[in-house]
């Protein structure tokens, strides 16, 4: 294989990372009104923190190591919407908003943990066991869960808490 046909393929791959990351976020924007945006913002963030993390370490982004991120954006994704639909879950139990936001985190912290670690233990097997573009993968898919995990219990809990301090509201739509 050429490095003309790696080369087009690394462009390709991060075309379609652009594209369905795109997606993602417009379709979270749209379904989950502001906390969607919140999810975004952490959203960027994680991808912030996987690029200097790699950066750091010198490593180099390959075609693998950018399937490992579209998995992590994939895992930070899920990670807001269980954590959505939790708050969505309270919300209906009239306990009020700042009430359902905390049960909402309560009850969906331990399904996030248990879901990044189960991942996180199979990046390290295949990075372990796996040579070249396997262990490529695992490197970013590890990293990148930890940075996910890090953005859903810290970084989005922090905004929401802050814009739940500055707006107020008597009820809440996510």
């Amino acid at each position: 294989v050429g490095p003309s046909l790696g080369h087009d393929s690394i462009e390709k791959g991060l075309m379609s990372m652009l594209i369905g990351g795109a997606l993602v976020v417009l379709f979270i924007a749209i379904y989950y009104k502001g906390a969607g945006l919140i999810a975004n913002i952490a959203l960027a963030l994680n991808i912030v923190l996987i690029a200097a993390g790699l950066a750091a370490f010198k490593a180099t982004l390959t075609l693998p190591g950018i399937a490992g991120v579209i998995l992590t954006i994939g895992m930070a994704v899920d990670a807001n919407v269980i954590v959505f639909e939790r708050i969505r879950e309270e919300l209906k139990t009239a306990k009020g908003p700042a009430r359902a936001i905390e049960l909402g985190y309560e009850k969906a912290l331990s399904s996030i943990i248990d879901a990044n670690f189960t991942t996180f233990m199979t990046a390290v097997i295949l990075f372990t066991i796996g040579s070249g573009p396997v262990s490529g993968f695992a490197v970013t898919l590890g990293f990148g869960i930890i940075t996910s995990v890090f953005t859903a219990i810290f970084v989005t809990p922090a905004l929401i808490a802050i814009w739940f301090a500055r707006a107020r509201p008597k009820t809440i739509e996510v």
